[in-house]
């Protein structure tokens, strides 16, 4: 298949692109034909131990290699310690190994091992860290000098020579080259063209590709760096194999790489040698995860991704009549989704995008031709629904499998127990989960889900923030499997070998030096993911931590997720005597602290004062008999003069509508702050205080209505331009319906008054002109 050269006639190198269906086919067929008696991959090397899994595996999958040892999290080693090496069934690396498993033939990857590439991106993140860490320093210790002092540091620095680093060669892009030279300004258009879309029986392409390759790589100059290495070791694993004495020796790469490796001769072993020489390694083990066609995709990011990896699976798994299949599918699916498609519609669609591809002189019509015909056919132009077929068919979302023998860590063992056995199954797409906690294998899921969020493990997240609080025996949930959960998995080993151990033992490691919001949220999940020998220990240190934390900022935003747990504890069964006690600890303490935490507040720190505010109001609530003290502490407080005026506003409108005052003397208080003698900012900030939330009391309470109305009819044009930025952040808030529906209670309490005031302005004739004549055809059009 490759040009042989200087004795390399046992090898035949195949340059292929890591994704792609034409790609895959041409590997399959030139094995057949090579009839290889071993193969050679590019890949990691750590994965040679598992290549015998290949015959369970169902793609998409990825080869997983991660540090032996668990590190801590949030270092270096736990940000760069593992990598992925994807694989599609389009991929040709993947056809290779099928190939090679279901023929008995010996493979073996022959990439740079991924304990080397691993440790060297541990080393440039670490070098990364000290040298944030040393530069910040050292600003803080130019803050603290002269300006003179800063002037001879910043002359010092300057004259200080860079550091060296690795040099880096730009390397052209290969595929755009060979793209322009062959008239095409689009390479991906080009690649898809010459190789993709490639039938079977057609000649092999892989001599051709080699030696453009060549080409370019000649214009380019040698490879240096990383990319030398990766070659370097790639030509010496390749001579290892000829020396063990196999004769027909099949090596799949990247296109870039295959002269490297075809031209084995032509680079010294004394060079490779000196190349691989003391690299840095670390300890690392091999395993197979599901991937999936999202994470193949280059929207997500991935360096060797598809645009489209739907539409390539496609090619690949139907390679006769894939327009006509495709379109069909897209049909299948509007109908599905209530849209009248016919089989005229097909055939029609068929038609355009082979008539574009005639046009655009493409041998078979692509992924823009059979979008364009979907939108322009079957879709009758209506963007919308041209987005739900694109949407789902071109990235084609799937989930990979792995079988039960795979190599993993306890901890992953127990869970996929645990999914089987609540037949829980982890797919690539989101599904919505509704749970009822009264039906014990519901509340077993949702234990689950609440353990595997304590792990970082986020496969559900709850779709409503508020079900907490709303005390029903319902859950609502998001699902979603990312491959990376495996690395979480992976990481939140050492706590544990399954869910429950490695949870609670998470739990227990956070809560020794959290503050306090963070142990009662700590709490509040010990009680939903049912982590019984965690919740003492949190418990104790809830205690302590809340009987010395005077910052009430602190006090108040622990005091809901304890209150929640203390008054629905007991639907999962717990005991929320303890929680409720520590819990009245809180709000007692908030009471007291209350008002000397509110002086001196800005407008941003009064906003957050005023969430914690609710926050505190809805958590005293569900304490029931607990409140009263805090509303006591609220009376208190609006009673006195140095509030900030959005907490004076908030305070006051919770204590109507919880009726603790007269609505005369919430008229009264109102007046004394839209009086002349109160600042109108701080009547402003008032008024954005008392109506956060709802402004429909204005539409029920005409005579506050008429009080905020004649204040603002009083302001000077110079004082109401001032609040108008607050006011505007007021009613701005509100929806449409609510704005609408106080601007009529304004009308109505006029009595038509304003409405009649109102000077006409004359209608300008020459202006109206071309509106009326636009709207004059446009009826004349209708009757015709």
């Amino acid at each position: 298949m490759g040009r042989p050269r200087q004795g390399t006639d046992k090898v035949s190198v195949l340059g292929v692109r890591h994704h792609g269906p034409g790609s895959a086919r041409a590997v399959a067929a030139a094995l057949d034909e090579i009839k290889p008696d071993i193969v050679l991959i590019e890949g990691p090397p750590e994965a040679d131990a598992i290549t015998s899994l290949v015959g369970g595996l169902e793609p998409p999958v990825a080869l997983l290699v991660h540090l032996a040892d668990t590190p801590k999290a949030g270092t270096a080693r736990s940000k760069e310690g593992w990598g992925f090496w994807p694989f599609a069934s389009f991929s040709p690396e993947w056809a290779a190994l099928v190939h090679a498993h279901g023929r008995g033939v010996p493979v073996r990857f022959c990439d740079l091992p991924a304990a080397h590439t691993i440790a060297e991106r541990i080393e440039r993140a670490e070098a990364a860290e000290e040298e944030a860490a040393q530069k910040e320093a050292a600003a803080e210790e130019s803050a603290e000098k002269g300006a003179a002092e800063k002037e001879d540091a910043r002359q010092e620095e300057d004259a200080r020579p860079a550091p060296q680093s690795e040099p880096r060669r730009v390397r052209t892009d290969p595929l755009g080259v060979l793209a322009e030279a062959a008239g095409y300004d689009d390479a991906e258009r080009w690649w898809d063209d010459v190789v993709e879309q490639r039938g079977d029986g057609e000649p092999s392409p892989f001599p051709a590709i080699a030696d453009a390759m060549a080409a370019v790589r000649a214009e380019s100059g040698p490879e240096t760096g990383r990319d030398a290495r990766r070659e370097a070791h790639m030509r010496q694993t390749l001579r290892a194999v000829l020396k063990e004495g196999y004769e027909r020796v099949a090596v799949v790469c990247g296109a870039w790489h295959a002269p490297a490796l075809r031209d084995l001769y032509d680079y010294p072993i004394k060079d490779d040698a000196a190349l691989l020489k003391g690299l840095p390694r670390v300890r690392t083990t091999a395993t197979w995860v599901p991937w999936t066609h999202g994470r193949l995709a280059t929207a997500s990011g991935y360096g060797a991704g598809v645009t489209s990896p739907g539409w390539y699976h496609h090619l690949f798994t139907a390679p006769d009549l894939p327009i006509h299949r495709w379109l069909t599918d897209a049909a299948r699916l509007l109908r599905e989704e209530g849209q009248p498609v016919s089989s005229s519609h097909v055939i029609e669609g068929v038609r355009l995008a082979e008539s574009l591809a005639v046009l655009r002189g493409r041998p078979l019509a692509g992924i823009d031709e059979v979008s364009e015909a979907v939108t322009a056919v079957l879709c009758e132009g209506e963007q919308s629904r041209a987005a739900l077929v694109h949407g789902r068919m071109v990235i084609g979302e799937r989930l990979g499998s792995v079988p039960p023998d795979t190599p993993m860590v306890p901890l992953q063992r127990d869970l996929m127990a645990a999914q089987k056995r609540l037949r829980l199954k982890p797919e690539a797409f989101d599904r919505d989960l509704d749970l009822d906690l009264r039906k014990e294998s519901q509340r077993e899921r949702s234990v689950l889900l609440h353990r595997l969020r304590v792990l970082g493990v986020e496969w559900g997240v709850p779709r409503a923030a508020e079900h907490h609080s709303k005390g029903t025996f319902r859950e609502s949930w998001r699902l979603r499997w990312d491959p990376d959960m495996d690395v979480a998995l992976i990481e939140a080993a050492p706590w544990g070998t399954t869910v429950v151990s490695a949870a609670t033992a998470r739990v227990v490691e956070v809560a020794a030096d959290a503050e306090l919001p963070t142990l009662t949220a700590l709490t509040e999940q010990c009680l939903f993911a049912e982590l019984g020998d965690a919740l003492p220990d949190v418990l104790s240190l809830l205690t302590d931590r809340a009987a010395t934390d005077s910052d009430i900022t602190h006090l108040m935003s622990a005091l809901p997720p304890l209150a929640r747990s203390a008054r629905y504890g007991n639907v999962r069964g717990t005991d929320g005597a303890h929680l409720r006690a520590v819990a009245r600890q809180l709000l007692a303490r908030v009471c007291v602290g209350l008002a000397p935490a509110v002086r001196g507040l800005d407008d941003d720190a009064a906003a957050r004062f005023v969430r914690a505010i609710d926050q505190t109001h809805g958590a005293a609530t569900l304490l029931d008999g607990d409140a009263h003290g805090w509303t006591e502490a609220l009376e208190s407080l609006a009673r006195r003069d140095q509030v900030p005026g959005r907490i004076a506003g908030r305070v006051n409108r919770i204590l109507a509508d919880a009726g603790r005052i007269t609505t005369e003397e919430l008229h009264r208080r109102l007046g004394l702050t839209m009086s002349p003698g109160t600042e109108p900012t701080r009547a402003a900030a008032w008024l954005e205080g008392f109506l956060q939330g709802s402004g429909l009391i204005l539409v029920h309470d005409e005579r506050l209505l008429g009080l905020i109305d004649s204040w603002l009819l009083s302001l000077s044009e110079e004082r109401f331009v001032a609040i108008l930025p607050l006011l505007r952040r007021t009613f701005g808030a509100f929806g449409a319906a609510e704005r609408q529906e106080i601007g009529t209670a304004i009308t109505r309490a006029d009595g038509g008054r304003t409405t009649t005031a109102r000077v006409r302005r004359p209608v300008d004739t020459r202006r109206a002109a071309p509106a009326v004549a636009a709207v004059t055809a446009l009826l004349e059009g209708s009757r015709a």
